[in-house]
């Protein structure tokens, strides 16, 4: 059966926790920016004017936010495969949803707001990895931060190692060659895709 109105979906899931509907706040407080030092992995969420949504992973070392102020942050932009959905869908809508993870952590810090695409800034060189400062830099202008609950973590034993089985998919070039008509033979993409070459991209 079909979920078609709000007070059908409200009769289904009950009325939050108090505690739920107030915890959200627009300036970041010591504790986020504290979560934000140490979180090395964001998730991006956007979509373009017609609501076609992206969600892009972004990661580098621990504290690679840059807080620009207390309503204010900045992800650095580092090298990739130059399809920037995520940056074709802010250009045309700024709304964006972000998602911030500590590894062993099963909460969550959530952050949405308003996002703008900036090609320099003073603070560039505080981004600098390797060397290398970013391409560019994501600013989000923040509408709302909360910390999210850490039932799903639970329920997928997602930081349990003995619950882990990367070698049940094939590499990652079987994967692609099975999905996609690519030119290079499966030996030669998993020389592209080896770790120790690709490493060598991170950053230059």
């Amino acid at each position: 059966m079909q979920i078609t109105s709000i007070a059908e979906l409200e009769d289904l899931l009950g009325s939050p926790m108090p505690r739920a509907v107030t915890k959200e706040r627009d300036t970041l407080t010591q504790t986020d920016r504290d979560w934000l030092a140490l979180s090395p992995f964001v998730l991006v969420a956007t979509s373009d004017a017609d609501g076609n949504c992206d969600v892009s992973p972004k990661g580098d070392p621990p504290g690679f936010v840059h807080v620009v102020d207390d309503r204010t942050i900045a992800i650095p932009e580092r090298p990739g495969n130059r399809r920037a959905d995520s940056f074709h869908n802010i250009l045309a809508n700024p709304h964006v949803g972000l998602i911030f993870l500590i590894p062993g952590r099963r909460e969550t810090l959530r952050i949405n707001g308003r996002a703008r695409l900036l090609s320099a800034a003073p603070w560039f060189d505080e981004m600098i990895v390797e060397g290398h400062q970013p391409i560019l830099a994501l600013v989000v202008d923040i509408d709302t931060i909360f910390f999210h609950c850490q039932k799903a973590f639970m329920r997928s034993q997602l930081w349990k190692p003995e619950t882990w089985t990367p070698e049940a998919l094939p590499s990652h070039a079987k994967l692609i060659k099975s999905v996609q008509n690519t030119a290079e033979t499966v030996e030669e993409l998993e020389a592209y895709y080896a770790e120790d070459r690709y490493r060598q991209g991170l950053y230059a």
